[in-house]
């Protein structure tokens, strides 16, 4: 198949498979009458795995290594999936039927209790957790988790407060030079803000990588983007660019 047929069958625009041959994710062979790119059946089964582990939060830099690792297993990574997605499948229904019963509660039907207010958002067991430890250990998800969960509602809601307005200012910024001024002195804020807020201390390293993670996880570029389009991209430049002047 080639890329516009495999794009059809699958509902991924071309560019973005054009991508995924540029940064070594999958790269099918060449047709050799013309040069086009040809995908094969295990590149295709590749291309599975690659949208499966997208699906459970997976950034690409972590999919080409799991993929590349001698020691992948399909069939384990199957599971692992179908695990994720069982678990998102039961929060969202959750989620349903609270939203269900707010809309009785609404009407004056029935009166919901604050925990079932918000049953299903399970925002203690959330797909993020995993992903950090995978970046930055257990040891700092467990201070970061433990500092948090000592915190009162009104600090943690102190904290929220604080994140959304970092990111409206930086969304303000987004169309300076990464490397001006201006753009490092927030970057400068923002590692203070972090190292401030959450009991961990950031590395430059961990800085810069959650910076990739705005750009090659699509909830985090999502969530991201919600303060300015374009914001993910330009802090995962101004964050490295941080990084590395401050180890220098």
């Amino acid at each position: 198949m080639n890329a516009k047929e495999v794009a059809k069958l699958t509902g991924i625009s071309v560019r973005t498979l054009h991508h995924y041959d540029a940064i070594g994710l999958l790269c099918p062979g060449r047709n050799e009458e013309n040069g086009y790119r040809q995908y094969s059946e295990e590149d295709m089964d590749r291309l599975q795995q690659i949208l499966f582990f997208k699906e459970c939060g997976f950034p690409l830099t972590k999919i080409q290594k799991l993929l590349n690792s001698s020691s992948f297993n399909r069939e384990e990574a199957f599971q692992l999936q179908k695990k994720y997605l069982l678990h998102e499948k039961k929060r969202i229904e959750a989620m349903l039927e609270t939203l269900k019963r707010s809309m009785r509660s609404m009407k004056g039907e029935i009166t919901m209790s604050l925990t079932e207010k918000f049953g299903g958002f399970d925002m203690n067991n959330n797909p993020y957790e995993e992903e950090a430890r995978r970046l930055w250990g257990d040891e700092a998800v467990d201070k970061s988790n433990a500092h948090v969960a000592s915190l009162s509602a009104e600090e943690k809601n102190s904290i929220a407060q604080g994140m959304d307005q970092l990111f409206t200012g930086l969304a303000a910024i987004r169309h300076e030079n990464p490397a001006s001024a201006i753009a490092q002195e927030a970057m400068a804020k923002m590692y203070e803000h972090f190292n401030k807020n959450f009991g961990y201390q950031y590395t430059l390293e961990a800085f810069a990588g959650v910076g990739q993670m705005y750009i090659t996880d699509v909830r985090f570029t999502e969530n991201v983007d919600k303060y300015g389009a374009g914001l993910s991209q330009f802090l995962a430049e101004a964050m490295k660019i941080y990084a590395d002047g401050q180890a220098q």
